[in-house]
């Protein structure tokens, strides 16, 4: 009787050992899984769209002071969360992110208080001193995420500014007072472009490879305060951009281009819209050679647009109005569009109207949404969330980061000591196109019948041709089966996984059975082996 109890008890063991990893457990019979509605795709290589060039977001702010101040672990972890690619047991470490941007200072940091930028983190050291000399061991805690981006692949780096250093600016200080014109002295574009060039050529030095620098940050705004930044008019932009290319040909940076001009709005960048007479309608102004801001053929300008998600977001006709006039206005110029920023700047989103009702997986699906109609009606190249890391302050849930940071002290606590971080949905839901839709593959035709706000989806061919990924976005509260069909594939379609974020999943690999059911209120991707 003893040895009948024990080899049951070794078989609830065996058991429970055989079912504690899901990716392990093989049903020996046909599992029935329930679904609420099925769904054909068809999926057609044949209609190609543009070519990705990466995933990114900045360590803008708060990552300078990790960097700096919390844990070997902790920088660690936070590291591994962003750039890592790998897959174990069907868990993801990170979201291995291939562009990563980088804060280039205007001393704000260095006045402390006297800067008049109340908040801390919202100041930046400057690499360049007022005696023209340079500290390379400034922004230290920003230069740790680098470092470490680069251990872990991401081969992508762009710097961008919001500011020209303070001793350049006209009023002594990081932000303006200059209304609709630059805070930069007249005689110091020379100066401010020589700065930017001598801190991408450092980098390069230093074993960094800088494909992009950016000058110039949402110029349509006048950035009277709180944080660095500065307004500009078209014809400063093209002046300095002038400048920028003779110091970076000058430097030998041949293979580094400018990035113009990190709009506000999507808008701006087809009309000048509530920007006033100097500002906006900027691919016109920089691309066709009648205009007098035109800069289309320097050397260090390349095919590319940029603008931010910001404030054309709430409501998916929105979304798609704006974005396909950008994508109509880019063709024009046969400019390539990157998207550089977003976070969830305002309430009254269709998803989640008002925050304290929303949970962190509404706002994660509002953002899917943004990242859904910039890639297939915008088809940015390039698309990148704001602040990597953030505290959560002032009931703003997962609006503003990626990953939650919790100094010691609490949400209000002080960031120069330590802490404790946590990964959010928004970073797995970015994870859902940043780890498996690299850099070379190109958007393919996708057709979801009858696609609405609630249930879309995107494909994307790898340049070999060998691995295919689908990215659905599930907002209604029904689960979906999928029956993906093929068209035009060179390559034999072999077998696939399944990437599922969910309320209650972090970009969790599917066990077979599960495999083609969409969950409700989820993003799941979909990688395909060809061969």
């Amino acid at each position: 009787m003893r040895n009948k109890y024990l080899l049951l008890a070794l078989s609830c063991v065996a058991a429970f050992s055989a079912c504690k990893d899901e990716t392990a457990f093989t049903p020996e019979y046909p599992l029935n899984i329930k679904v609420d509605s099925a769904l054909t795709v068809k999926i057609d290589a044949s209609k190609t769209y543009q070519t990705i060039d990466g995933f990114g977001a900045s360590g803008a702010w708060t990552l300078d002071f990790i960097g700096k101040y919390w844990s070997s672990s902790n920088k660690e972890g936070i590291a591994e969360l962003l750039f890592s690619s790998e897959i174990k047991d069907g868990h993801p470490k990170g979201i291995g992110l291939s562009q990563w941007r980088f804060n280039v200072g205007g001393g704000s940091a260095e006045q402390g208080e006297a800067s008049k930028i109340e908040d801390k983190t919202r100041r930046v050291e400057c690499f360049l001193n007022a005696n023209g000399t340079y500290s390379w061991n400034k922004c230290m805690g920003q230069q740790y995420f680098m470092e470490k981006a680069k251990e872990y692949g991401c081969d992508q780096f762009i710097l961008f500014t919001g500011t020209p250093p303070v001793f350049m600016t006209k009023n002594g200080y990081a932000w303006s007072n200059e209304g609709d014109g630059a805070n930069l002295k007249e005689d110091c574009y020379d100066d401010f472009a020589d700065f930017l060039a001598t801190v991408t050529k450092h980098f390069e030095d230093e074993g960094y490879n800088i494909t992009l620098i950016s000058p110039v940050n949402e110029p349509e705004f006048n950035w009277t305060g709180g944080q660095e930044g500065s307004g500009w008019r078209n014809s400063q932009v093209a002046r300095l951009a002038k400048e920028l290319d003779a110091k970076l040909t000058e430097k030998g940076l041949d293979n580094t281009k400018m990035l113009l001009a990190e709009a506000a709005k999507w808008y701006f960048l087809y009309e000048r819209g509530d920007a006033g007479n100097n500002r906006g309608d900027v691919i016109r102004e920089y691309f066709d050679p009648a205009s007098i801001n035109y800069i289309g053929n320097l050397d260090h300008m390349p095919n590319i647009i940029c603008g931010h998600s910001y404030w054309t977001d709430m409501t998916w006709n929105t979304l798609y109005d704006y974005r396909s006039k950008v994508h109509e206005a880019a063709q024009n110029y046969g400019l390539k569009v990157y998207q550089t920023e977003w976070s969830m700047m305002t309430e009254g989103y269709e998803d989640c109207p008002v925050y304290d009702e929303s949970s962190y997986m509404d706002i994660s699906l509002a953002m899917a949404k943004v990242m859904h109609q910039d890639l297939a009606t915008a088809n940015v190249s390039s698309w990148s969330y704001w602040t990597a890391a953030s505290m959560e302050v002032y009931s703003q849930k997962n609006r503003f980061w990626l990953i939650r940071l919790i100094p010691e002290g609490g949400d209000y606590g002080d960031i120069e000591g330590n802490g404790t971080f946590s990964a959010g949905k928004n970073l797995w839901v970015l994870g859902n196109y940043s780890l498996f839709v690299r850099p070379g593959f190109q958007r393919i035709d996708l057709t979801v019948p009858n696609q609405n706000n609630k249930f879309f989806g995107t494909a994307y061919l790898s340049p070999e041709k060998d691995k295919l990924v689908i990215v659905y976005t599930n907002c209604t509260k029904e689960s979906i089966k999928i029956e993906n069909t093929f068209e035009n594939l060179a390559n034999e379609v072999v077998d696939y996984e399944q990437y599922t974020t969910s309320a209650a999943k972090d970009l969790r690999r599917e066990p077979n059975y599960q495999k083609g059911i969409i969950p409700a209120r989820s993003v799941s991707t979909f990688v395909y082996t060809l061969k």
